[in-house]
């Protein structure tokens, strides 16, 4: 009787221990990508129009709330707690089209359809390669294509763009793919100045 007596209250301490380690280890945190580019100077009147983004396609490997890091040449661990806060489809067309804004000197920029907006670019972004490196880098590859809805002339390119990571933590990352994405979004823009500028 003595024994049960003092085994009950060490198992109810052990399920409090085992239940407060859960309760503190099981704390996710969220992070999200910025638009980050800023004005080149360039004249504000080339893009001559709406600009719509997408659709935006991700490689399977990360497309998923959890971080996705490098661990090795052939490796990867998936971050069960340090999630991306919205889909990386979704995140990336909004960080292109918010950075487009600042580029483009225009407010004409989006990432779906809306009432009385009839772009005049359409831009649509493979992103074949965004790979989380912790406390080193963040690297994306992206083939992009823009279509100009007059004439349905297009221009296709390829970005690379290998952003160093200041730091060990995950918002350091999230910022170095931020980064990156400006690169992206600098030479979407490029491209439609180049293609406004032609003469019809």
């Amino acid at each position: 009787m003595t024994g049960a007596r003092i085994a009950r209250p060490i198992a109810i301490a052990l399920l409090v221990a085992v239940t407060a380690s859960c309760s503190t280890t099981a704390t996710s945190r969220f992070y999200t990508l910025e638009s980050t580019a800023t004005a080149d100077g360039a004249s504000s009147s080339s893009a001559q129009g709406p600009v719509m983004i997408g659709p935006v396609t991700i490689p399977a490997a990360v497309d998923r709330p959890e971080f996705v890091v490098q661990v090795a040449p052939n490796r990867v661990e998936v971050e069960e707690f340090n999630r991306w806060v919205a889909p990386l489809s979704d995140a990336i067309a909004r960080v292109v089209s918010g950075n487009l804004v600042v580029i483009l000197g225009t407010p004409n920029v989006a990432t779906a359809p809306l009432a009385n907006f009839n772009p005049s670019y359409l831009v649509t972004i493979d992103i074949q390669r965004f790979d989380s490196i912790r406390g080193q880098a963040a690297v994306l590859e992206a083939v992009w294509t823009v279509r100009k809805t007059a004439g349905n002339e297009t221009r296709s390119s390829r970005t690379v763009a290998r952003e160093t990571v200041q730091g060990d933590g995950f918002d350091t990352l999230a910022a170095a793919h931020s980064r990156a994405l400006a690169k992206l979004s600098s030479d979407i823009g490029t491209a439609i100045r180049a293609e406004a500028e032609q003469k019809p």
